[in-house]
C-alpha cells in the first residue's frame, strides 16, 4: 500500500536527483590546467648557481643587461580541476585555464611529461646553437657552446637562448650590447634557419617579465593580440619573425637608429 505525496513533497524528491547531478558536474574533474605566471632566468647570467650559457674557443665579453626567458607554471596533469576553479579562474588576470593536452601533450604520466620536455629543451638548445652561430658565421667545430638550466622544460627559451650567445660573442656588432642595458624578456621556438615560432601562455610570461624587472618584451609575431590583452602597464612588446629580425630590431632600441616594430 502506498500513500499518496502533496505537491511540495513530491516536488522535493523529484529535485534531490537533480541537485545530486548538478553538485556531481560542478565538482566533476575537467580536462584543464590552471596556469599562471611562472619563473623568469637571465641566460646572460646564473641560475641556481650555475652560469646558464658557457662559451669556449672564441673571446666572451661580459653583459651590462639581462635576456630573460619566461615560464608559466600549471597545475600537474593529476590535479583536479573542477568548474569553481575554471570560474574563478576566468575572473583573474593572473591565471589562465588552458586545455590539459596543450599543456602536457605527452600524456598523464609525469616521468613521461618530464622526459618529454627535457628532450624538447635538449632538441631548443641545439637548435638555438646553431641558429647563433650561423647568424655569427663561426663554425661549430671551433667554438663550443653549453647551455643549462635547470628545472625548465619545453622549446619556448630557444629564441633567448640564441640571443644570449649572440650578445656573449658579439654584442650588437658594434662594441654594444644586445640589451643596452636593459632587462628585455621573452619566449619563442628557434628551428636552426633562426625561424621563430610562436608558445603559448604569452600574456603569462609578459606578467612574469613585469614581476622580474623588465621594460620589453619579445613575443613571436602570431601572437601579439594575445601578449596584449592582459599586458602590464610599462612593458612594451617588440613582435619578432627571425632572429636576424630580432637583432635588428635590438640594435635599433639601443641606437635609437632604425625602427622598431611594435604589436
Amino acid at each position: 500500500m502506498f500513500s499518496r505525496l502533496t505537491r511540495p513533497q513530491a516536488v522535493a524528491v523529484c529535485a534531490l536527483p537533480v541537485v545530486a547531478l548538478l553538485a556531481t558536474a560542478v565538482f566533476a574533474p575537467l580536462p584543464f590546467s590552471v596556469a599562471q605566471p611562472g619563473l623568469t632566468a637571465n641566460v646572460l647570467g646564473e641560475n641556481k648557481g650555475t652560469q646558464v650559457i658557457t662559451i669556449s674557443g672564441a673571446p666572451v665579453r661580459d653583459a651590462r643587461g639581462q635576456l630573460r626567458m619566461t615560464t608559466i607554471e600549471a597545475t600537474s596533469p593529476d590535479t583536479r580541476v573542477s568548474l569553481p576553479d575554471v570560474i574563478d579562474s576566468w575572473f583573474r588576470t593572473d591565471q589562465a585555464v588552458m586545455p590539459r593536452d596543450s599543456v602536457y601533450p605527452s600524456g598523464n604520466n609525469v616521468k613521461e611529461i618530464e622526459q618529454h620536455n627535457e628532450q624538447q629543451m635538449k632538441e631548443s638548445q641545439d637548435a638555438a646553437t646553431q641558429a647563433a652561430l650561423g647568424y655569427l658565421g663561426l663554425d661549430d667545430k671551433d667554438v663550443e657552446v653549453s647551455l643549462k638550466l635547470a628545472d625548465v622544460g619545453g622549446p619556448s627559451a630557444g629564441l633567448l637562448f640564441s640571443l644570449g650567445i649572440i650578445d656573449k660573442l658579439d654584442g650588437d656588432g658594434t662594441g654594444g650590447d644586445l640589451t643596452g642595458g636593459r632587462v628585455i624578456a621573452g619566449t619563442g621556438t628557434i628551428d636552426a634557419a633562426g625561424r621563430v615560432g610562436a608558445v603559448g601562455g604569452v600574456a603569462l610570461k609578459t606578467q612574469a617579465a613585469k614581476r622580474d624587472g623588465a621594460t620589453v618584451f619579445l613575443v613571436p609575431k602570431a601572437e601579439c593580440a594575445d601578449a596584449r590583452a592582459e599586458l602590464p602597464k610599462g612593458l612594451r612588446l617588440i613582435p619578432v619573425t627571425t632572429l636576424k629580425s630580432t637583432v635588428s630590431s635590438l640594435v635599433a632600441l639601443e641606437t635609437g637608429k632604425g625602427s622598431v616594430p611594435g604589436c
